[in-house]
């Protein structure tokens, strides 16, 4: 580690604030951010700690019937007051240790291609609430670590439309727990979205042939005969591009035969 300064402000304002200073890094819960740290991968001279920020912890529904988390909302409270998708996402984040520190937030705005939450926002079109703007799911996710966010904007709360039905299955990776393949089916009146985790090079992405086919029929016959190519899966010692792209159409298979 190096020396850096720590902020600790109690309100959003006070936040926003502090994100101006030279080099600053919003700090969640600190379970993606400070194992960068360690490695020397980011080195920010201040880290702006969110935890104090009453205004951004908490779990409610809208008056859209939307779901509304705050941003500095720890996994385990997802865990206990989400929606059945959700819930059960949140509920297999980690150990114990880190659903009681990690945070929506963080998660999100960090983009892990391998984490769980950004196929739940987009799987289910989330918004992403910032300090100074509403910013939709699909528009949001970049690319590997990469977000529509801008230098010193915070991510306040997230709001999900709550499915029908919804499901979240990963294949995990034993030591990270994080996910080697993780899809979220969730089906709506209009149709059935399907975004997929820890599998390409570019993050995280919907699955639209599995979509049409599954908005015609929600059965996990329909995706029968449906592949995502190989090419542009991410390959590492823990699996290949072409067994990513298979256990793509496997996890989308359970997650609706699980659902339903």
């Amino acid at each position: 580690m190096y020396n850096f300064d720590v902020e600790m402000p109690g309100s959003v304002a006070d936040a926003v604030s502090a994100m101006g200073r030279e080099e600053a890094q919003a700090l969640g819960g600190g379970q993606t951010l400070i194992p960068t740290l360690k490695q020397r991968l980011a080195s920010p001279s201040v880290l702006v700690s969110l935890s104090k920020i009453s205004e951004m912890k908490g779990v409610c529904t809208g008056e859209d019937g939307a779901l509304c988390i705050g941003g500095a909302t720890v996994h385990a409270a997802v865990a206990k007051d989400g929606f059945a998708g959700l819930a059960g996402l949140a509920s297999r984040i980690g150990d114990p240790a880190v659903r009681a520190r990690g945070t929506i937030g963080g998660s999100l705005a960090n983009n892990d291609p391998s984490a769980c939450y950004p196929a739940a926002a987009l799987g289910c079109g989330a918004t992403i609430v910032t300090n100074s703007r509403e910013i939709a799911a699909d528009d949001y996710f970049q690319g590997m670590f990469d977000t529509a966010l801008e230098e010193g904007e915070i991510i306040t709360e997230v709001r999900f439309p709550v499915p029908e039905v919804s499901r979240y299955e990963k294949f995990v990776q034993p030591a990270s727990r994080f996910a080697l393949v993780g899809v979220f089916v969730a089906r709506f009146s209009e149709g059935v979205r399907v975004a997929v985790t820890g599998a390409s090079e570019d993050g995280v992405f919907r699955w639209a042939e599995a979509e049409a086919a599954l908005s015609q029929a929600f059965s996990e016959n329909a995706v029968d005969g449906l592949s995502v190519p190989a090419d542009g899966m991410i390959s590492d010692l823990h699996g290949s591009a072409a067994y990513r792209a298979h256990l793509v159409g496997v996890m989308t298979k359970r997650a609706v035969a699980n659902a339903a």
